[in-house]
Formats: C-alpha cells, sequence, structure tokens
C-alpha cells in the first residue's frame, strides 16, 4: 500500500464539517469536501462559522473532490476560494448544477449581499468546477510522483450525491534508462481509497440505491446513523399519515423543519402519493386528503425542486412510473410555494392568528436558522401546533433541544425563550442517511473486503457501536 495518509479537518468526530485531506506527498494533496460545521460541533482547522479560515496549508491542495452540496460538505468552499485555491472542483453532473445555487446562497447569509461580488464568486466558481458522469474512471494525472485516478459512483443521499472511489500508486523510476521504454513504471496494483460520502438507505424515494463498491484498501465510512435503525419505507409512510390525521383534528398547522436539498423533495414524494391514494377520504371531518394544503417556504427549495424536476432521468423507476402515469410527485395541486419574504411573513402571521390546519414546509432543517424558525416562534406555543423532524438534529442545535426538551420544555430561538406546547414527532426513516443495518449491510455486499475502514461523521456513540458490529464480520476498524 502507498504510503499516503488521510488528515482529517473537519467531520471526524461529528456529523458535519466534513473535511478530509489525502496527503500523497508533503507538496501535494487532495481535498474530499470542504464543509462547514454547525451547532455545537467544531473543528480545530476553521471550520466553524464563527471562524472559516483555514489552519493547515491549502497550498499543496492539488484538486478538490466533493461527495455531495450539502452545506456541511462544501460550504468552507467560498472561504478556499478566497484564501487562493485555483485548481479543480470535481463533482457529478448533477451536484455542478446545485452547487452554484446553494453557495450563492450561503455567501449571500455569511459573507456579502452584494450582487457584483455575488457575480463574480459564481463566475470563478463556474470556472473551477469539473462535472463527472458516474461510473466512468477519471485521471487525475501525476502528483509529485504518484499517479491518481478517481470515479464517482451513486450514494443515494441526494440529487448528484457521489462515493468517491480513488486509486493511488507510487511511481517508480527504472536505474536504466533504455531506449524507447518509458523511465516511469508503475506498481502492478494501486491502493484504492474510497469515500462514502453519506450514503442513502435502500428505498428511498426519487434515488437509486447506493452502488457497492468493488473493493476498498481503506474505507472512509459516514456513520451518522450508526447506533440505530430506521422504519421501513411502508412503516414510516403510514406513521405520517396517521400523524397527520391526528394533527389535523387539532385544526393546527404542521410544521416540518426540512433541509432545502433532498428532504424537502422526498417529502414532498410521499405526500403527493398519499393525497393520490386517499384522495376519496377525508384526513379529519370536514377535510379531504384532496384539499389538504402543503405549504413549501423556500426560495431555495423551490429552486432545487425544479432542478430536481429537469433530472428525472437519474430518478429511481418508481418516480420515473408515478410520472409515466400522468401524475406530478414534485409539482402538484395542493401544493403553495412561498417566495417573497413579504408573503413569508404575511403566511406566519396568517397562521399564528387562524390556526389553519395545514403542512407547512420550511427552509431550517436543525432550526438553527431559516424561515422555519418564525414559524416556530409563532406556533410553538399553540397546543393545536404539531412539529415534525424528518432529518438529523445536531448536537448544539435548536432542533436538538427542541426534541429532547418535548412538550412542556422550552427552546430559546434568536434569543427569545419559547415555551413549547406544541405536540413533537419523529420519523427517523426520512433520514437521507443510511442506518447501522444498512451500512454494516452496505460493507458486506463489497466483494472484495476493505482492510480498514475508518468511521467518520458520527457522534462517538454511533461510531462505537456500529463499529462494534463491523469488528464481528471480521473487519478492522479505527473509531
Amino acid at each position: 500500500m502507498t504510503a499516503a495518509n488521510i488528515i482529517h479537518h473537519g467531520g471526524k468526530v461529528g456529523v458535519t464539517g466534513s473535511c478530509h485531506e489525502l496527503k500523497l506527498s508533503p507538496s501535494a494533496s487532495i481535498l474530499v469536501d470542504c464543509g462547514l460545521t454547525q451547532g455545537a460541533e467544531t473543528s480545530a482547522d476553521g471550520g466553524g462559522s464563527s471562524s472559516c479560515s483555514f489552519k493547515f496549508p491549502i497550498t499543496p491542495i492539488k484538486a478538490v473532490i466533493l461527495t455531495h452540496v450539502h452545506i456541511d460538505h462544501c460550504g468552507r468552499l467560498p472561504y478556499l476560494l478566497g484564501a487562493g485555491y485555483k485548481g479543480p472542483i470535481f463533482c457529478s453532473e448533477a451536484s455542478a448544477q446545485l452547487l452554484p445555487l446553494v453557495l450563492e446562497d450561503a455567501v449571500k447569509i455569511g459573507i456579502t449581499r452584494d450582487k457584483d461580488l455575488l457575480r463574480q464568486f459564481t463566475a470563478v466558481l463556474k470556472k473551477r468546477l469539473v462535472p463527472l458522469p458516474y461510473s466512468q474512471w477519471q485521471e487525475l494525472g501525476t502528483l509529485d510522483g504518484v499517479t491518481v485516478r478517481m470515479r464517482l459512483q451513486q450514494s443515494g443521499h441526494i440529487m448528484g450525491s457521489s462515493i468517491v472511489e480513488l486509486d493511488v500508486r507510487q511511481v517508480q523510476r527504472s536505474r536504466f534508462n533504455v531506449q524507447g521504454s518509458d523511465p516511469a513504471n508503475l506498481k502492478a496494483s494501486p491502493t484504492r481509497i474510497v469515500f462514502s460520502g453519506d450514503l442513502g438507505a435502500p428505498d428511498t424515494p426519487l434515488l437509486p440505491d447506493p452502488v457497492i463498491p468493488e473493493r476498498a484498501d481503506i474505507l472512509l465510512l459516514e456513520s451518522t446513523y450508526g447506533d440505530r435503525l430506521h422504519e421501513d419505507r411502508n412503516g414510516r409512510v403510514e406513521r405520517l399519515r396517521k400523524i397527520i390525521i391526528r394533527a389535523l383534528k387539532n385544526r393546527g398547522a404542521i410544521l416540518v423543519p426540512a433541509f432545502s436539498i433532498g428532504r424537502t423533495q422526498e417529502l414532498l414524494y410521499e405526500l403527493e402519493g398519499l393525497i393520490a391514494s386517499f384522495r376519496d377520504e377525508e384526513a379529519t371531518a370536514g377535510l379531504p386528503w384532496d384539499d389538504l394544503e402543503v405549504v413549501v417556504d423556500s426560495p431555495m427549495a423551490q429552486q432545487v425542486t425544479e432542478i430536481y424536476s429537469e433530472l428525472q432521468a437519474l430518478w429511481d423507476a418508481e418516480a420515473k412510473e408515478v410520472v409515466s402515469n400522468g401524475r406530478h410527485p414534485l409539482s402538484f395541486e395542493q401544493m403553495t410555494v412561498i417566495s417573497s419574504h413579504d408573503e413569508h411573513l404575511q403566511t406566519v402571521t396568517y397562521l399564528k392568528k387562524s390556526a389553519r390546519p395545514c403542512i407547512v414546509i420550511a427552509a431550517g432543517g436543525m432550526c438553527a436558522g431559516g424561515r422555519i424558525v418564525n414559524y416556530l416562534k409563532a406556533l410553538l406555543k399553540d397546543h393545536r401546533t404539531d412539529v415534525i423532524f424528518i432529518g438529523y438534529q445536531a448536537e448544539g442545535t435548536p432542533g436538538r433541544e427542541i426534541q429532547q426538551q418535548g412538550t412542556g420544555g422550552v427552546v430559546n430561538l434568536d434569543g427569545i425563550n419559547c415555551p413549547i406546547r406544541a405536540q413533537i414527532h419523529t420519523i427517523t426513516g426520512y433520514s437521507a442517511h443510511a442506518d447501522q443495518q444498512n451500512l454494516v449491510d452496505f460493507v458486506r455486499a463489497m466483494p472484495e473486503k476493505p482492510r480498514l475502514i475508518k468511521l467518520v461523521h458520527g457522534e462517538p456513540a454511533a461510531r462505537r457501536s456500529l463499529a462494534e458490529k463491523l469488528r464481528v464480520i471480521g473487519i478492522m476498524v479505527e473509531e
């Protein structure tokens, strides 16, 4: 195996801020992901929202590879470009469409709203992007005596998300320069290093299942849900249906904090399916499923949903069949899209006064920012309100606090202590991440088992629990 080593600048001991440096030599390395930390998680290398400077040298970085475009995997890219990085940014073709949208929004929030500067940033970013199709090897060349090639595979997490496979091998120089021969000879077998990125669960709405790597000498494996199991697809849909029915009996709003990319689109898909299946029945007295309003309050989610619709070629077979039957799972009659900030504020005020029964999907998956915060401040204290969490809530975020406190607790939002009288629900089956069994099955299915698995992207208990399961099947694991 090559002497290349992996340095974690974020995402090793938590679930956000993923940033891993594959060190090929003292003067050449590859960065896989460049994300921001969130909540109480921190990075000694400057990955937090309060400190985005790089505490490690960026001069050796010859290439950046993105697994996907969630902000905890790509949010530091503007700072990397600002620090002088001029190399390529490799990602999937779908990620290349989504990334400018995601990072422009991040720059608006964290750096500047100046339109000229935003245009300049977007132009620079697009020049750096190198979109790659799935399943095709890409030669990165020889970097300081080490040859590298890469391949992206579908990871089933969000649209465009990827498993990254890297073949790395040292160049050996011949002692004799024979005419007509190449003095640079390669070792016969490269070291294959695989970064799982974030893995989706099998049977995820819209997306194909993750592709199983053929082999890996070293596998960096996410472990977000390494200590728990999700509900199955049928179970979570039925649970969602029952929660909606129970909540609507109160004639109040159902609030769903959702990430703009991935969870929003999958939830819309499931809601459209419920409405289509039960449209002739009442969700509650006087409210047929066919009349249930689904409010999407997130400009970015709206734009991302449009891109998802354009990328139907990447959908799974089930979703394609739904479309072929004349249904529109991401744009249906019962959907109301809130675009402007004024319209958002009017909607919050209206629901606070009227408690109209509806489902509101609003940006801010961990409730640390975004439009969901205004809804929570207005409606958490109303016992008619229900809140449904469908995504991971990192330690130190308001979302985690609401989950832990539950009805009768108190959460601080924008410096205001808000009593929680709403009913709080969590449906883990809608998580974008594979659960413990999915992760173990992912490794078991590999034709050649990894020599070493390095667990990342998980809290200590999750990493420890998953490591125990993997050691049982004979894998060497580094927590």
